[in-house]
């Protein structure tokens, strides 16, 4: 990925060829449903539990795409990854089942149960001041030039995205076609994958991405077709600090994504307690997101059948009961 030509963009062909990749490897994550939600809402959802996913995460996914498509000496040199913590644990456990060495590199505040995990995956962690005005990039970049390591963006490469897009592949496969699509949206490679897997599977489809309301680089720049790039967001969903969208997520955002809606902490908050007092299902906040949205009415899911990505399930339980509480 640092000297490859760059691939021009995802298609849904990319899509079933990572499936392929993924198959027997990737848990084929179960969905749920729930009939308290569907008569708060109106609707008939779908929840695709990716919070069930291999090391509690989508991110699985995207990382063993990438990864195995590397060449015997681009593995043997290894990898460089930066990520808050779904991204790192997802490139160290891919890793560990390639036999790729993976280096980390972790915002020193990140959640404690995502770095312990990161390195029980078998992960060299290296951390970096983000507040002091670090850049998570540049580190990652030295450490490439020192070791010759490959680097795998959290979200902004084809591989990724095409792997994120299986997800919804599999929700279409077992639900059929579907009225809308929602997605927890951090730099956009789940939202613009499975964006690219809807239009194919379920045709006029209305995919929705959504972020936290003090994290709304995507909704800017979906606004104003541009990139645009905020301060790093203050947001209990830490897998949506991002602040701009990618070279290749955001012509997919403005090609296949209907709308960019976001939500407030405090609503993030009463989502994961519906689904984990309701629906017993443990979910972090960024992965409640999209749950958010379609229960305050930021888009209308009245008798509609709904699709819904519980993007992650990494909570870190003393965080949680602070929220809660």
């Amino acid at each position: 990925m640092n000297d490859r030509p760059r691939i021009a963009s995802v298609t849904y062909a990319d899509i079933d060829a990572a499936a392929q990749r993924l198959e027997g490897v990737a848990h084929r994550t179960p969905i749920a449903t729930s009939s308290q939600f569907d008569a708060l809402t109106g609707s008939q959802t779908f929840f695709k539990c990716e919070n069930l996913q291999r090391m509690g995460a989508f991110k699985f996914r995207g990382a063993y795409n990438a990864l195995s498509q590397l060449s015997e000496d681009e593995r043997r040199r290894g990898v460089v990854a930066f990520s808050s913590g779904n991204h790192a644990q997802a490139v160290a456990l891919a890793g560990r089942l390639l036999g790729v060495p993976a280096v980390i590199v972790m915002p020193a505040d990140a959640p404690a149960v995502k770095v312990a995990a990161t390195r029980g995956y078998g992960a060299e962690v290296v951390l970096y001041d983000r507040a002091a005005g670090q850049s998570r990039e540049d580190v990652a970049g030295r450490i490439s030039a020192e070791r010759g390591a490959t680097v795998i963006p959290p979200f902004d490469h084809p591989w990724i995205i095409a792997g994120q897009g299986t997800a919804a592949k599999e929700l279409f496969e077992d639900v059929g076609p579907l009225d809308l699509l929602l997605t927890p949206c951090g730099g956009a490679g789940l939202l613009s994958g499975c964006a690219i897997a809807a239009a194919h599977l379920s045709p006029g489809i209305r995919v929705i991405g959504v972020e936290p309301a003090a994290g709304d680089d995507v909704q800017r720049s979906f606004r104003a077709k541009s990139k645009q790039h905020i301060p790093l967001p203050d947001t209990i969903a830490d897998g949506a600090r991002t602040q701009a969208p990618g070279d290749f997520t955001l012509p997919l955002v403005l090609e296949h994504v209907s709308d960019i809606v976001t939500v407030s902490d405090a609503e993030i908050v009463e989502a994961m307690r519906f689904l984990w007092e309701r629906m017993k299902i443990v979910v972090e906040p960024t992965g409640a997101l999209a749950v958010a949205a379609v229960m305050q009415g930021r888009v209308d899911a009245r008798d509609r059948r709904v699709g819904i990505v519980l993007s992650g399930g990494n909570v870190d339980l003393k965080a949680a009961a602070k929220l809660f509480a």
